[in-house]
């Protein structure tokens, strides 16, 4: 748990996943549809979607904060890519498959490695969903 929040933010989604989702202060306004692979109609946003684009960004995000306490620069061309999968679990219900590639060019690879395992201990997310989420980071 954190010892002083330093920010949040608040969202109210109507409908489902076949509705609406809108941040409060409107700087995400999205419609949202079940993806065709799951029987819906496709065309709009989804939740994996929206977990996926911002665990990348905050992924990267650990990365940079692990890797300046290590005193290593993280290069401005770095990528994280995170794909996300649901599907069911063995008991009823659905649970979500990420993976995290890593591209850090112009590190060392024993770096790199270092600065994904750091950035993965460090970012709250990984706390979070500990034992809840298969979650894999890897260099690219």
């Amino acid at each position: 748990m954190p010892t002083k929040v330093v920010y949040s933010t608040s969202a109210t989604a109507t409908g489902g996943r076949d509705g609406h989702s809108k941040t409060h202060d409107g700087a995400v306004d999205v419609n949202l549809a079940v993806p065709t692979e799951m029987g819906g109609p496709g065309g709009g946003v989804n939740p994996e979607q929206l977990f996926a684009t911002g665990y990348a960004a905050c992924f990267l995000g650990a990365l940079k904060f692990y890797a300046g306490q290590k005193k290593v620069t993280v290069p401005d061309d770095a990528k994280v890519t995170v794909t996300v999968g649901i599907g069911p679990r063995e008991d009823p219900g659905f649970g979500l498959d990420v993976k995290i590639k890593v591209n850090l060019p112009c590190l060392d690879k024993d770096v790199a490695e270092d600065v994904v395992a750091g950035g993965h201990k460090v970012w709250p997310s990984s706390h979070a969903t500990s034992g809840t989420l298969n979650i894999t980071p890897e260099l690219a």
